[in-house]
């Protein structure tokens, strides 16, 4: 059952992890040279996101969302500002640490799918539990486990050429989910794919957030920020707007 969660502000701004919580920003910023000129992409971000939540980050291009997903995504480090990712601090972590606790934490799902092109499914889903060392028996059973949690049990031993769209969509979201990560960080995950795919797709994300998964959404689409039970929308590098999605609020 899906632990509902209410947005209190008091809360999202308070600063440190508490229990409960995944995620934990404390005025995160972060600042690009652009020649003799500092641009501000962050500009004080608190967010709070607790176990079990389905968020939404939303924001029109140039807004500050994607530079906050690769924070939130252990791709870059902030500026200025704590970050804390399921208890851990990763805001002065180096590049090799950031990459451990990506692999561990972490499961990806991008627009544009990221497999390997000569991999089978099976291979592509195995490829973080290649990384984290687990013995192949290990892993290519829980490969299976979860390309059959997506509806992919017929699709194994098939190249990404051989499938679908949203059956590479399915392969990648299987892939996030082999390491039981914290947190399935999802990037546009409909963008490439048809209205009757996406609608697919987001529906599979539902059933995840069911059985317990935390999920961050990052779109720069309203109608797909409402599958999610929370949106927060970033405008000019700050949090312009945190609110229960109407989807959920709408059930009340």
């Amino acid at each position: 059952m899906a632990i509902e969660t209410a947005v209190d502000p008091m809360l999202s701004n308070a600063s440190g992890p508490r229990a409960g919580d995944v995620i934990v920003t404390d005025n995160l910023w972060k600042t690009y040279e652009m020649g003799d000129q500092q641009v501000n992409a962050l500009r004080g971000v608190n967010l709070r996101i607790r176990h079990n939540e389905y968020v939404a980050i939303m924001g029109p291009s140039g807004s500050g969302k994607s530079t906050l997903m690769n924070l939130i995504g252990c791709l870059d480090s902030p500026s200025q500002g704590k970050y804390w990712l399921n208890g851990h601090d990763v805001s002065e972590l180096n590049d090799d640490e950031l990459a451990r606790i990506r692999n561990k934490e972490i499961g990806f799902v991008f627009q544009t799918f990221n497999l390997l092109a000569r991999a089978t499914s099976l291979h592509n889903v195995e490829l973080p539990l290649i990384y984290n060392g687990t013995p192949a028996a290990a892993r290519i059973e829980r490969a299976k486990s979860v390309l059959e949690s997506v509806g992919l049990a017929e699709r194994m031993m098939h190249k990404p050429n051989e499938l679908s769209g949203g059956q590479r969509q399915r392969v990648a979201i299987a892939r996030a989910l082999v390491n039981k990560p914290s947190i399935i960080l999802a990037d546009e995950p409909t963008g490439n794919l048809d209205s009757k795919t996406g609608d697919e797709i987001m529906a599979l994300f539902d059933d995840l957030h069911a059985q317990g998964n935390t999920i961050v959404l990052v779109t720069h689409e309203p109608d797909i920020a409402e599958f999610a039970h929370r949106v927060v929308t970033i405008r000019d590098g700050v949090i312009a707007s945190d609110h229960i999605s109407s989807r959920i609020s709408n059930k009340g």
